[in-house]
């Protein structure tokens, strides 16, 4: 496949992995950049279309990962025009909140939910074992409940 058909075939997916992961309309757009251009350096060996896809989405994550270790200030940035990147309005609320979430635990919500990885494609992507996947999950699910119901958390005893 030539740069030109994976950036169409899978740009749009690593920005919005990116935007998810940095909060930033442009540090994501740089962080898709330098994938692409990993990608451009290593364009064969790859199994299969799959393969190349988790590379490109690994590659990525671990870009935003450098970004963030190399920001000193303003570690969150709230990104206020989520709602232009979302296909349904009521997506926004919920991709707003996914961003405010750590990073390991917004990423596999990102893959798992929203682009529909299983969790053991998620923990070879990652580099960790399924049960933190499973975890990370979990854990996210409970912050993304307790954002969206505005921090009014479910006392013990009640029902889901």
């Amino acid at each position: 496949m030539t740069v030109e058909e994976a950036v169409m075939r899978y740009g749009d997916m690593l920005f919005r992995i990116c935007l998810v992961m940095l909060c930033d309309e442009q540090d994501a757009q740089d962080a898709v950049q330098d994938t692409f251009c990993r990608y451009m350096e290593r364009t064969s060996g790859f199994r299969d279309r799959e393969h190349e896809k988790a590379w490109l989405i690994k590659v990525a994550a671990n870009r935003c990962r450098d970004m963030h270790r190399g920001r000193s200030r303003h570690p969150e940035v709230q990104y206020t025009d989520v709602e232009e990147y979302c296909e349904f309005q009521e997506q926004s609320e919920v991709l707003t909140e996914l961003m405010n979430l750590p990073d390991k635990l917004k990423e596999v919500v990102y893959l798992h939910y929203i682009e529909g990885y299983k969790v053991a494609e998620i923990a070879q992507m990652l580099g960790i074992t399924s049960n933190a996947v499973k975890k990370r999950m979990q854990r996210g699910r409970e912050s993304l409940r307790y954002l969206l119901d505005g921090g009014r958390g479910r006392t013990q005893g009640q029902e889901k």
